[in-house]
């Protein structure tokens, strides 16, 4: 079974019949922005059970990538409800004029920080490595080979230690 998807001007009818809107991003991603009323079911946790609801589904995540990229897996979580995954995510749905609740005071997500502290480390060990040591280099090495096990196992050591930073354990508080 695939998933139609549907844009965002064309939801009225199902919003009225009282289609669920499950975001399939990470807890960080929908702390910080999400729909209102949607429920977060994050991907990661497809198997934690049923969603909630019994009629029509619309899966969205940030841009619409993830949800078509895993349309299948999320037909078999959809099971025989009728669902759709929302043409352009969050995006276009804020495109389309629609509401979003935004918390600004909500860290950036885990993965961008990654993002942003791996590439740091990159620059600074061969920054280090040209006009210091050429050991350094070896911090640009080793911060590459970590993202390639990240990549290849799903477990990101970076990801783990900065969930652990002050910054982000404050955004957890209100979890437990």
């Amino acid at each position: 079974m695939t998933l139609q998807t549907i844009h965002p001007d064309a939801l009225d009818a199902l919003l009225k019949r009282g289609a669920t809107i499950v975001d399939i991003r990470e807890p960080d991603e929908y702390r910080r922005e999400h729909v209102p009323g949607a429920v977060n079911a994050p991907l990661s946790r497809s198997d934690d059970g049923p969603l909630p609801g019994a009629g029509v589904i619309i899966f969205h995540c940030r841009s619409g990538n993830r949800t078509a990229a895993n349309a299948g897996r999320l037909a078999q979580v959809a099971g025989t409800r009728e669902a759709y995954l929302l043409e352009g995510g969050i995006e276009a749905w804020r495109d389309a004029g629609r509401p979003i609740v935004k918390d600004k005071r909500q860290p950036i997500e885990i993965m961008r920080q990654v993002q942003i502290g791996a590439g740091s480390l990159v620059v600074l060990g061969v920054l280090l490595g040209a006009f210091v040591h050429p050991g350094f280099y070896g911090l640009s090495g080793f911060v590459g080979a970590g993202l390639v096990f990240a990549g290849a196992t799903g477990f990101c050591g970076m990801a783990r230690l900065l969930m652990l930073a002050p910054w982000n354990r404050r955004a957890l508080v209100g979890e437990a």
